[in-house]
């Protein structure tokens, strides 16, 4: 089995925390995403409204994607995770992540946590994708 990390340097280096942004699995073609949030290169949150969170999120999940030789279009799961009741965030999320997404419709997650990587984050995105080929 063949594994890489994928760390794309526009975002925060994930090696304190003892993750990588996504690691591929060259054999199956498949690319696992770690929770992309709206974190600067510091590792502090930029915005402070779900509906920024979630476009800064959706972007970073689209250079990662990138970067491990995937796209939008490749897209199998994505989990969604949100700071407090789901359904409360449902009609400012949906519109983004459909945006982002386009017309693939990949299975989709969404859950409603108590608590996130910090007191300002959010929402957290993460994916599983094939690999381009």
């Amino acid at each position: 089995m063949s594994i890489v990390n994928i760390n794309p340097a526009s975002l925060y280096d994930g090696s304190p925390f003892s993750l990588s942004q996504a690691r591929v699995d060259t054999d199956c073609n498949l690319i696992f995403v770690s929770g992309q949030v709206d974190w600067d290169t510091d590792c502090e949150v930029i915005n402070n409204t779900i509906e920024a969170q979630t476009e800064s999120a959706a972007k970073n999940l689209l250079t990662v994607l990138t970067e491990g030789g995937s796209a939008v279009e490749n897209l199998l799961h994505l989990r969604i995770y949100v700071r407090g009741e789901l359904g409360d965030h449902i009609p400012k999320v949906v519109p983004i992540i459909a945006k982002y997404l386009g017309a693939p419709r990949p299975a989709i997650t969404g859950i409603g946590v108590a608590s996130l990587a910090t007191p300002e984050t959010l929402i957290e995105i993460e994916a599983v994708a094939k690999i381009s080929t």
